[in-house]
């Protein structure tokens, strides 16, 4: 993978002049993104954003979901497929034999090398056994990267004692995601009890008057309670991103502050 220090590593080849300009060239002639014609593959994206591009297969045919895929995996990166399908699975799997399909989810991942653990505890909460295809491609997505993951479903407001009963994982967790549809009261009532992000994510689950997820949508927005953050409706894979960001920022933190 051309990370930082792979990067660095050239250079200091050129500058040593163990590799010509020429050669230096060949190995960089794919940054900082590579033209498919109907895709910029973004080879660059993880030296700014720390993680590497992610497919978004919804909309996407299965042959252009290959040619993605099989650039970044060429370029040795861990690999994440989002909305996938049973099809795009197996243009995958035909590239990687590692690729693991999570139906639920609707995740493939790829993982060529072991990704760098962060030590603090991502929770993934959900209302309702209904939003658990949302809660996992979180909970994947934050897993797949690295961060430690613990799950808590069918723990929504129609029998808050579910929650109460496991408040000692909400007291261990660094950042805590919630995903709920219906009223998406779950994030207000987890905000009011815990000193940690949470990340809400409004699920598309209920009945007419949800309208498809904005009622839950509308009410986090307006949520009295302090330190939650809105992410789009079923957007799982956005609450994973946002809540790896943090964890790692934290950790890194912690890494580097003085040790008494």
């Amino acid at each position: 993978m051309l990370e930082r220090e792979a990067l660095l590593k050239i250079l200091k080849k050129v500058q040593e002049g163990s590799l010509n300009p020429e050669g230096a060239l060949d190995r960089l002639r794919h940054l900082p993104f590579e033209n498919l014609g109907y895709a910029r593959v973004d080879h660059h994206r993880h030296l700014r954003n720390a993680y590497p591009e992610v497919i978004y297969c919804g909309s996407k045919d299965a042959l252009q979901v290959k040619g993605i895929a099989s650039a970044l995996l060429a370029q040795g990166f861990n690999l994440l497929a989002t909305r996938a399908n049973e099809e795009i699975y197996q243009v995958i799997k035909d590239l990687h034999p590692a690729a693991i399909f999570h139906p639920l989810a609707r995740l493939v991942v790829v993982q060529q090398k072991a990704p760098q653990p962060v030590s603090g505890i991502i929770l993934v909460i959900s209302a309702g056994t209904s939003d658990l295809p949302v809660a996992e491609e979180a909970a994947l997505v934050a897993e797949s990267w690295g961060n430690r993951v613990e799950r808590l479903y069918d723990v929504g407001v129609a029998g808050i004692h579910r929650l109460l009963a496991s408040l000692d994982l909400l007291e261990q967790a660094r950042v805590i995601i919630t995903v709920a549809g219906m009223e998406g009261a779950l994030p207000s009532v987890v905000g009011g009890l815990v000193d940690k992000p949470v990340i809400a994510v409004p699920s598309s689950v209920g009945y007419g008057a949800s309208f498809g997820g904005l009622a839950a949508l509308l009410a986090m927005l307006n949520s009295c309670a302090t330190g939650i953050g809105v992410v789009n409706i079923d957007n799982g894979f956005g609450a994973g991103c946002l809540a790896s960001i943090i964890n790692r920022q934290v950790d890194q933190a912690l890494r580097s502050s003085p040790q008494e």
